[in-house]
């Protein structure tokens, strides 16, 4: 695999980071700008926001620049975005900050996952995007507890710092790794990367991720009630539960980019499938310590098995605007994170009890093997469509307007 799929891991490293650190910061965030814990959870929501954004409008806007200076600029506009950051002097400038910091987000996975794609042989491609993702995934591992400890120990402007630090080395392999080259602009321009969100199987893959990633967010949002509540685990033992599952998603992405290479549908519908069966086991499985440490793994490998062959999904149904549709399925994305965890909330606010979030979770990852199938469906249906009327003409049923043709 080439070496510069590593500039586009640590450039995931690093937005992965800081993506879910806050959630780790919120306290000391709340206290040093004298705001309350409520408010200072808007911050998460201001990334999302960000992300929902400018997935599309970055990618959009940058239709005809050179793939390698996009990266490249976005990810100098997410230094800019962490380093605002650090230095806010109150809680409506973090909320900006953080807002511009979420924008280059879903356009730099989007963006990325077609030059990673586009310098591997077709059978790597799924592969190729894993190895991207792989930097998320790690981020999860290593990124976020380590950053929340230096937020806590250094102030969560440190943390912020240290985040725009690993922005910029993300520029600098960006420049030396990725060719010139080998990622050539794109040709169809803001127009063509428009139009081919028109078409239903771009949507009905989008909706995928929304209904599959949902039903992670459903249960992974309240996972530490769970734990504590069900499984009987102190507060102190969450966080190296929740690295457990960080070592699941990486296992996952790693394992569905090799099999999405051999098997792209069924690797999707593989997991999504098997993302149903680990949440409705939840329950089961959170009765006792061990098999709750085993559900928050495999909730890991489940989920992020269908990451690349949901990535290649959409970009092979919008292939004349791969750009524009992957960095959509980014914002899909975090739809699925604040949907999902919505419905959980619902299934957790009606007295379901403290595991039912992870019920919700499986009736939508059902939901999202039945708009993949329908995806899949209105595929055949327009392949089928104009084969059939070829083999009409070679029948000989031409339709009498046909006849006066010149060949």
């Amino acid at each position: 695999m080439p070496l510069a799929l590593l500039a586009l891991a640590v450039g995931a490293f690093g937005i992965g980071t800081t993506e879910f650190v806050m959630m780790g910061l919120l306290p000391e965030v709340a206290n040093d700008l004298h705001i309350s814990i409520p408010s200072a959870g808007h911050l998460v929501s201001a990334y999302a926001l960000g992300v929902v954004i400018g997935a599309p409008l970055l990618a959009a806007v940058t239709a005809r620049m050179p793939r390698r200076t996009v990266l490249i600029a976005l990810m100098a506009l997410f230094v800019a975005g962490n380093a605002a950051s650090a230095f806010a002097p109150d809680n409506s400038w973090l909320l900006v900050a953080r807002f511009v910091s979420g924008l280059p987000h879903g356009a730099f996975f989007g963006v990325g996952a077609v030059v990673a794609t586009s310098m591997v042989a077709p059978e790597r491609k799924a592969r190729s995007v894993s190895l991207m993702f792989l930097g998320l995934t790690v981020a999860n591992v290593a990124g976020v507890p380590v950053a929340t400890l230096m937020g806590q120990h250094l102030g969560w402007r440190a943390t912020f710092l240290g985040v725009s630090t690993i922005g910029l080395a993300a520029i600098a392999s960006l420049a030396l790794l990725i060719p010139h080259d080998r990622v050539p602009a794109p040709s169809a321009g803001l127009r063509g990367e428009l139009a081919a969100l028109k078409s239903l199987p771009v949507w009905l893959a989008l909706g995928t991720t929304v209904a599959g990633f949902g039903a992670l967010f459903a249960a992974y949002s309240y996972v530490t009630p769970m734990l504590t509540d069900a499984a009987g685990y102190a507060d102190a033992s969450v966080t190296l539960l929740l690295a457990l599952f960080g070592v699941g998603a990486t296992i996952g992405n790693l394992l569905g980019g090799r099999l999405a290479d051999h098997a792209m549908r069924g690797t999707l519908f593989g997991g999504l499938l098997s993302l149903a069966a680990v949440l409705a086991l939840f329950p089961l499985l959170m009765s006792t310590a061990w098999s709750a440490a085993l559900a928050v793994t495999l909730l890991g490998m489940a989920a992020f098995v269908t990451g690349s062959p949901l990535n290649l999904m959409v970009m092979e149904k919008a292939s004349s605007a791969p750009s524009l549709a992957s960095s959509a399925n980014q914002a899909a994305f975090n739809l699925a994170n604040a949907g999902g965890a919505w419905i959980g909330g619902l299934a957790l606010a009606a007295g379901f009890g403290v595991t039912s979030p992870a019920l919700a979770g499986a009736a939508l990852a059902v939901l999202g093997l039945a708009v993949a199938g329908a995806a899949y469906a209105v595929d055949r249906r327009r392949v089928a469509a104009p084969r059939a009327g070829r083999e009409r003409v070679v029948a000989g049923h031409v339709p009498q307007q046909a006849e006066t043709v010149q060949y």
